[in-house]
């Protein structure tokens, strides 16, 4: 038994915590989790826990499919994946769930609702300016689910935003959608330091952004959707 089978073991009861001085265990318990050994190890599955982008590869494997990056978190929201700890700040999904996981329909459904995109990209989505997008923000309409890391610049964090809820915003009856898209955009030169336009980044910055997760291995589990100048990566 490998050491997450063991602590997936205790953490479902299948084995007791110590039961003597020392934090060890009796004979009698050590003998009785011997004697189940083979139930246990099919009672804790074959995968261990793993984070976000290991959790969409396999299932962009299993169902040979296009998994967007913020399925796995989505995943869970719906209580189809459990979280049982972190690594360096990012979620931990047990394996067991995941393992167990076989309705396509449910993958399907999260990897639509909870794609992430870039800010430029949801404001394109909702047919806005960026600055508009801000103001939703702002007015607590719209808030990020997650975030990245901006490749050229480490310190810089780019705000990802979740499919589900542009269009739980588009939906909203609070905003003029007619007169916010009606809205003439911003004409005539920019500096270097003006915000960036939708669809790209100020002039001399590339765009390049890697997102906090782990990078996917398998080109079928997507990256958060960027503009045609920016290339999110994830980040191992």
């Amino acid at each position: 038994m490998t050491l997450w089978q063991f602590a997936r073991a205790q953490r479902l009861g299948l084995i007791p915590g110590p039961d003597v001085a020392g934090d060890r265990w009796s004979a009698a318990v050590f003998d009785d989790a011997l004697d189940r050994v083979d139930a246990i190890r099919q009672a804790v599955g074959a995968m261990p826990d793993v984070g976000a982008v290991r959790a969409e590869e396999h299932l962009a494997e299993r169902f040979n499919m296009t998994v967007h990056s913020g399925t796995a978190a989505e995943l869970a929201r719906r209580g189809h994946l459990s979280v049982v700890g972190d690594h360096k700040g990012h979620p931990l999904y047990c394996g067991l769930p995941l393992e167990n996981l076989t309705d396509r329909r449910k993958v399907e459904r999260a990897s639509a609702a909870g794609q992430l995109h870039m800010r430029d990209a949801a404001a394109k989505l909702l047919g806005i300016r960026e600055s508009d997008l801000d103001h939703l923000v702002r007015a607590g309409l719209l808030t990020h689910a997650a975030t990245a890391r901006s490749s050229w610049n480490k310190h810089d964090v780019v705000l990802l935003y979740r499919q589900a809820d542009l269009d739980r915003v588009t939906r909203s009856r609070r905003i003029d959608w007619a007169a916010v898209r009606a809205t003439p955009r911003a004409a005539g030169p920019r500096s270097r330091r003006s915000a960036p336009r939708s669809g790209g980044q100020p002039d001399g910055d590339d765009g390049r952004t890697r997102h906090r997760d782990r990078p996917a291995g398998r080109p079928a589990a997507a990256p958060p959707r960027a503009s045609t100048t920016d290339t999110v990566t994830p980040i191992r």
